[in-house]
């Protein structure tokens, strides 16, 4: 399994800065909107590419290094909560690229074996990832409706999730691989709907933490197609 579902995904509790509609005209204004989109995906950019940057690097590491990553990840994004709950924006943004660097290296053993073998199956995830987040996440932000009633089911699909992943390591089921790839692209795509509708609603304070969940949202959607196109090559 090499979605990183234990990061809590930042959602079952509102951001700092997390705003909710409101009837009585407290909405934020559609300058400020932009504003904080621009933000929250110039952080997410910088992210992936901190992720690539880990990707290559790590591109020799052994498999034990990259459990190592995985173990700091945890501490990242922990980090990266504590830091800005207590408003150290600057602390923030750096765990968050951490996160992505660190991601990077987790995963890079596994990209450098479809690179090898198969290297068109990651041209072909990455290709689908930015369509399926540009379209879904295009929804999310759209849609006028709140979406916060959404956490908790998302969350306790996401525990289903894992819970899946646990039992196929024990039990042979028949193409469990596509099974498990399709069953976290439906859940990773209602997040992503789900964080870009929050984004819609956020203020500049919860721009880092939003843009965390966006980066997880896209990293595991890319993992998951990988697993399709790569024919659930491990």
């Amino acid at each position: 399994m090499t979605d990183i579902s234990g990061d809590s995904r930042l959602t079952d509790v509102a951001p700092p800065g997390y705003r909710a509609p409101s009837i009585g005209g407290d909405a934020i204004t559609g300058d400020l909107a932009r504003t904080v989109f621009g933000q929250v995906m110039g952080l997410v950019a910088l992210t992936v590419g901190c992720a690539a940057l880990g990707a290559y690097l790590g591109r020799n590491l052994s498999g034990g290094a990259g459990i190592v990553a995985f173990i700091a990840v945890f501490a990242c994004v922990f980090g990266l909560n504590v830091a800005s709950a207590r408003g150290h924006e600057q602390l923030a943004t750096g765990l968050l690229f951490g996160l992505g660097l660190l991601l990077g290296l987790a995963v890079a053993p596994v990209l450098a074996v479809y690179a090898k073998a198969d290297p068109s199956a990651l041209w072909q995830a990455a290709g689908a990832t930015a369509a399926f987040v540009a379209a879904l996440g295009s929804y999310g932000y759209a849609t006028r409706r709140d979406l916060s009633s959404w956490a908790r089911t998302l969350f306790w699909a996401l525990l289903g999730l894992i819970v899946l992943a646990i039992v196929l390591i024990f039990v042979s089921i028949p193409q469990a691989n596509i099974i498990y790839a399709v069953a976290g692209l439906a859940i990773f795509g209602a997040f992503t709907i789900f964080d870009f509708n929050r984004l819609r609603r956020s203020n500049p304070a919860g721009a880092v933490t939003i843009a965390a969940s966006i980066f997880l949202d896209i990293f595991n959607v890319f993992l998951f197609f990988l697993q399709l196109f790569g024919g659930g090559r491990e």
